[in-house]
């Protein structure tokens, strides 16, 4: 008989109960269990964030594909819907710590599982480091007073004030999660709760100041006439505007040991927040293309919705709006931290990291594994430093952070509709969420969508990867070599060092009365912290 240590509390029945799901994993729990409905909502829809991936990307398509580049944003809405459909079903059934990673080893196997979430560890530092950068596009349009480098007309004036602004975000982040989830998820749904309310208000304003219809969306600009295939080509390229921003709801599971009733509300959470993001940020996006007072400002291709912002509501009330997506932004570099730390968390009590049994430490005040949160904020800042001199292959670097979580997600769907067909797959039962018979079907689409995505992603091209001087071959070629080298060395160390001591570490596994039978860790038996 497996024993479980009891909660105490008022929620304690339940907690007990959704502790014992940990047990399927051979893990105990350890992670403080205190995020409700909206937390869990709020950890999902502050990854996506609306705000900041429009504001962050909108130039972008506009460049790349003019008006008629908003289609992209329903077109990987749905491929996204039926990825998030399999994950919320998942979620149900393994409402569990780093999501991916645990996902794609319990349904396919522990190298596809570490595959996963090696993919997604490296994507998700990259992604705070992306995500900071996005100060620079909002501050000094506020105020001048945050342009502290220069005044922006140097060679390096942008990139290096960029890194600056980036490092003081970075930092509180990585204060903010190591004092506990606790404090995160009140930051977390105070940022959440402005960003929502700031997006409905900036949504009426576009309304009542526009001066075009929605037949906007239908012009291309000429932008097709750069591709041998004609708009075709220069869609595909704007499309990534939309594929950079509609991802990491799966953080909603990833919290699930630190949620209060998980197995229902994850997957609440993670549909709430897909579909709460594409109508909002659909609404946006359209309104600023019907309001904008000239769609020939070369300002939209550069300076994206913050200009649009300034340009329909004036100085003051645009920079006020400003003001919410900076929040938003924060939100989110925060939202993604999180989710990194839970990540490691998951991977190093499996003695899947180097130094995992410091790493996977739960520290015994904040109730939070701190050094993997030290270390992640780290290794985000360093990587800020290449933009300073190197924005181009900062670029590159950013790019093939989201390729691999689009990887990633693969490593979870591929093997879940293997399992379908096979007829292994067994979803949550007692009225959890399941697709039932259109598990199939939905899963299909999802793989399909998330392979389609990836090669779009990582195909070389020279207006993605080399658009301006200097011109090499290794930056247009850079998301291929790069994802080859970091999935082809991530699966050989795995391979050939790290398979051989997997395995839950003994501190971090569930405790087993003498004479019984431990349950199944879906990776090797419990290993020793010697083992590290």
């Amino acid at each position: 008989m497996t024993t479980i240590e009891q909660p105490t509390g008022p929620n304690s029945a339940k907690n007990t109960s959704d502790d014992a799901d940990l047990a399927e994993f051979g893990y105990k729990p350890e992670l403080k269990r205190t995020l409700g409905n909206f937390h869990t909502f709020a950890a999902g829809i502050s990854y996506i964030s609306i705000l900041t991936g429009t504001f962050q990307l909108f130039y972008f398509g506009f460049a790349s594909g003019g008006p008629a580049y908003w289609w992209s944003w329903p077109m990987v809405f749905v491929g996204q819907f039926m990825v998030a459909l399999c994950f919320a079903e998942l979620a149900a059934r393994y409402p569990v710590a780093g999501s991916v990673y645990n996902w794609s080893k319990k349904i396919g196997n522990p190298h596809l599982g570490w595959l996963a979430g090696w993919m997604m560890l490296i994507a998700s530092v990259v992604s705070i480091a992306a995500v900071a950068l996005a100060y620079q596009l909002t501050l000094p349009q506020i105020s001048d007073v945050f342009q502290i480098v220069g005044d922006g007309t140097g060679t390096y004036d942008v990139a290096t004030n960029a890194v600056i602004l980036a490092a003081v975000l970075i930092l509180f982040t990585t204060v903010v999660n190591a004092f506990g989830v606790k404090l995160m998820a009140q930051v977390n749904t105070a940022g959440v709760f402005i960003e929502l309310i700031a997006t409905v208000v900036l949504i009426v304003l576009f309304a009542v100041h526009i001066t075009r219809g929605p037949q906007v969306v239908m012009e291309t600009n000429g932008t097709g006439a750069a591709y041998g295939n004609g708009y075709l080509g220069a869609f595909l390229v704007a499309s990534l505007a939309s594929a950079y921003v509609m991802y990491g709801f799966d953080t909603a599971a990833s919290l699930g040991e630190e949620s209060l009733d998980p197995t229902r509300n994850a997957p609440r959470a993670i549909i709430r927040a897909i579909v709460a993001s594409f109508l909002l940020g659909g609404l946006i996006l359209l309104l600023a293309l019907m309001s904008v007072s000239s769609l020939k400002g070369e300002q939209l291709s550069t300076d994206g919705l913050q200009y649009v912002v300034l340009n329909v509501l004036g100085p003051t009330a645009g920079k006020a709006m400003l003001w919410c997506v900076l929040i938003a932004v924060t939100v989110c570099a925060l939202a993604v931290h999180t989710a990194a730390v839970r990540l490691a968390f998951a991977m190093a009590r499996d003695n899947n990291l180097p130094a995992s049994s410091k790493l996977a430490k739960i520290h015994p005040r904040f109730q939070t594994p701190v050094l993997p949160t030290v270390i992640i904020g780290v290794l985000a800042l360093s990587i800020l430093v290449v933009n300073i001199r190197q924005p181009q292959i900062f670029t590159v670097v950013t790019s093939i952070g989201i390729i691999m979580i689009y990887l990633a997600y693969l490593g979870v769907t591929v093997p879940m509709l293997v399992a379908r067909l096979r007829g292994k797959w067994q979803p949550a039962g007692d009225g959890r969420f399941s697709l039932g018979r259109w598990g199939i079907p939905v899963n299909i689409l999802a793989v399909v969508w998330g392979t389609g995505m990836t090669l779009n992603l990582i195909w070389p091209r020279a207006s993605v990867y080399n658009a301006t001087a200097p011109f090499h071959w290794y930056l247009q070629w850079g998301a291929v070599l790069f994802v080859g080298v970091i999935a082809g060395g991530g699966f050989a160390y795995y391979w050939f060092i790290q398979r051989h001591r997997t395995g839950v570490l003994a501190e971090h596994a569930v405790a087993v009365e003498a004479g019984t039978t431990p349950p199944a860790p879906a990776a090797s038996p419990v290993a020793s912290p010697a083992a590290d």
